[in-house]
């Protein structure tokens, strides 16, 4: 408290005084019971007054916090395979329950397998080991705490980077448990085949199959891809202790159109423990002819490339990049025409499209000659200022010609264009809104429109490539993007007539993947409706078994997910219960569980990143001395914390009850003595 403070308080305790003397002895002389009033009056003038100057407290409290120990339990399908699940639920139930450590640690578990959550139940079910994400979880949870982890798991990874390298980030102490045999046996394992998921028809299609050997001996074997009972492919391969790997490329005939699916196969030894990983499916989907798209632009721009890659995600589509005077010169059949930044010399373009009845995408920006874009056609006008202004997108959950889900824009870089609004002449309907600092400007910076049969689409702004780079930061990966651009692409590529119930899913999944089908279903005016009862009926081709389930509104769709159906062909269709409208379609499931081709812990991994952070390894069969090791560790210690704060004398609420107290005090005896 400063000595200015100190002083005020002085003052008001004098003020307080000479006014209650002023009162009680020179106003009034002969007040009985002064010796009560003058006091009373002096609390009620003087606290009124301190709350006026307000003085300062300064409070320090101690307290104790104890290191996290966080428990990380490993809980796909691998565990349970391995036969390490009973000891792994044992090794967990001693450590939650341990009264030591419980003593020493604030004690989190969780559980990881496809996704990382609070420790409730073990089912050891989960047909994917993401390590990775569970380290990328806790590095942001515990980055500013001391928080050693325990790691319960084989250390077999079937998706995400290699968590060697996240698992240290944070420095903090990892005390891996190693479920699993680490006495090696001798095994034969396709590791990965590589195809595309489209082949042409009549066209050879490239396959890549890597294999491995584990073994101390010289062996032979065959490898061998079937279509259905037919071999189409064989090839005698030999391994030993110093070739334990080998990569077969085979060329495929594309004969029929359709889903074609095929299965690798090596033949096994004699003495092999883990046949399972000796067989992959895999599918290739056959169609007769490929969508072929113009990227006309007279600029050399980053957009350009990302839209290339984009589009070209998937192997349906193919896009060429050339100058307006190239394309007029083109013989080439195109489907759809994307305008990057139009200006006069797109005028020749123009005329072709509009002789060819041509869909197209019109993506402008800076360098737009909207002067020119204005004039060579009419379905919509930008005001021309010649200024530029950045602006952010808002997704219209409302829209309605397409799917849209997975992404959602949020946090994406603006885009810039023309400052200024568009109005569209063409019914439209927008995808992405205009945003600045947050606020809906309700103009278009995407949408879509058609006239006289033609399908257009208009991007207003530049700068796509940052869209497709803020995507893999978001996701590490660009599938969200490409899949949005892609229904875009499709939509503007084909000349189908609309329909009330849309629906979206691929024609093949792999067991491990999400198998999620979604639809839309629109009124008679072609309007989203959200109020729709959608229900599925699939049947497996095989068994005949069908099952009906309904569909759950997300967004501006309706979606489930059939994740857990086993693998097999399947046939679906989708109704509406209350209107005769129906869409069908089909699929394949892929044979393959990831988890169950492995045959060993990975020791190396785990010892690996032990010892990079100072922690320890155990064997699940000698893990007695983990709480015995955690319990003795001294860089796990209670730490003694003090918390300084400042408290104004107006928070205290018993100052404010001592002036009402007094204060009625002094009236109540005031009253009873007649001086009132």
């Amino acid at each position: 408290m400063s000595n200015q403070t100190i002083a005020y308080i002085i003052m008001s305790g004098i003020i307080a005084l000479l006014l209650a003397l002023f009162q009680y002895v020179y106003k009034s002389k002969k007040v009985a019971s002064r010796k009560v009033l003058i006091p009373l009056r002096f609390i009620s003038i003087f606290a009124t007054l301190l709350l006026l100057v307000n003085p300062k407290f300064e409070s320090v409290s101690y307290y104790e916090e104890k290191p996290n120990l966080v428990i990380a339990i490993d809980n796909s399908e691998s565990i349970s395979y391995l036969k390490q699940d009973a000891k792994a639920r044992k090794l967990v139930e001693e450590l939650v329950k341990n009264n030591q450590l419980a003593s020493k640690f604030n004690i989190e578990a969780y559980a990881f397998g496809n996704d990382v959550s609070s420790l409730d139940s073990l089912s050891f079910s989960d047909k994917i080991s993401n390590i990775t994400k569970f380290f990328k979880s806790y590095n942001e949870l515990y980055k500013s705490n001391t928080a050693p982890v325990v790691l319960i798991t084989d250390g077999n990874q079937t998706l995400g980077s290699d968590y060697q390298y996240n698992a240290t980030t944070n420095k903090q102490p990892i005390f891996p448990v190693i479920l699993g045999d680490t006495v090696k046996f001798s095994d034969l394992r396709i590791t990965q085949v590589n195809a595309n998921r489209y082949a042409y028809l009549k066209n050879k299609f490239p396959i890549e199959i890597i294999t491995n050997y584990n073994g101390n001996s010289d062996i032979n074997t065959s490898l061998k891809i079937y279509l259905g009972n037919s071999v189409v492919f064989s090839k005698s391969l030999t391994f030993g202790p110093e070739k334990t790997s080998e990569i077969v490329t085979a060329n495929l005939n594309a004969n029929s159109v359709g889903v074609k699916t095929y299965r690798v196969e090596l033949t096994p030894l004699a003495n092999e423990k883990n046949t399972i990983n000796n067989q992959k499916n895999f599918a290739i989907e056959v169609i007769d002819q490929k969508t072929n798209i113009a990227l006309v632009s007279e600029l050399m721009h980053p957009d350009l490339g990302a839209l290339k890659k984009s589009i070209e995600s998937n192997e349906q589509r193919s896009v060429s990049i050339i100058s307006p005077k190239d394309y007029i010169s083109q013989q080439n059949d195109f489907q759809l025409v994307i305008l990057y930044q139009p200006n006069n010399l797109f005028n020749e373009v123009y005329e072709k499209i509009n002789r060819l009845k041509l869909n197209t995408f019109t993506i402008t920006g800076t360098n737009t000659d909207w002067r020119f874009l204005n004039s060579i056609q009419s379905n919509f006008v930008q005001d021309i200022t010649n200024q530029s202004e950045e602006y952010q997108p808002i997704l219209n959950q409302n829209y309605g010609i397409f799917i849209v889900d997975n992404i959602t824009f949020e946090n994406y870089p603006p885009l810039t264009s023309e400052f200024g609004a568009v109005t569209f002449t063409a019914p439209e309907q927008t995808i992405l809104y205009k945003s600045i600092n947050g606020i809906n400007t309700d103009e278009s910076l995407l949408s879509t429109f058609e006239v006289d049969r033609q399908k257009h689409a208009l991007l207003n702004g530049e700068g796509l490539w940052s869209w497709r780079s803020q995507t893999f930061l978001d996701t590490d990966g660009f599938e969200s993007f490409d899949n949005f651009m892609g229904k875009l692409v499709q939509y503007l590529s084909s000349n189908k007539k609309r329909r009330r119930l849309n629906i979206d899913y691929k024609s093949f999944y792999n067991q491990t993947e999400s198998i999620k089908i979604s639809a839309q279903f629109f009124n008679k005016n072609y309007e989203f409706d959200t109020n729709a009862n959608l229900q599925i009926t699939y049947t497996n081709k095989a068994s005949n078994v069908s099952r009906t389930l309904p569909l759950l509104l997300k967004n501006a769709s309706y979606s489930i997910d059939l994740s857990s159906i086993p693998p097999g062909d399947y046939q679906f269709t989708i109704k509406h219960t209350e209107e005769p409208i129906t869409a069908t379609g089909s699929f394949k499931v892929l044979a393959y569980n990831v988890e169950q081709q492995f045959l060993n812990a990975d020791v190396t991994k785990l010892q690996f990143i032990a010892n990079n952070s100072s922690g320890k390894t155990y064997f699940i069969d000698k893990a007695d001395n983990l709480i015995s090791d955690l319990f003795k560790d001294e860089r796990f210690a209670t730490i003694q914390k003090s918390k300084h704060s400042v408290i104004p004398l107006i928070d205290y609420k018993y100052l404010l009850g001592l002036i009402a107290l007094a204060l009625s005090l002094e009236w109540f005896i005031r009253k009873y003595k007649g001086l009132i």
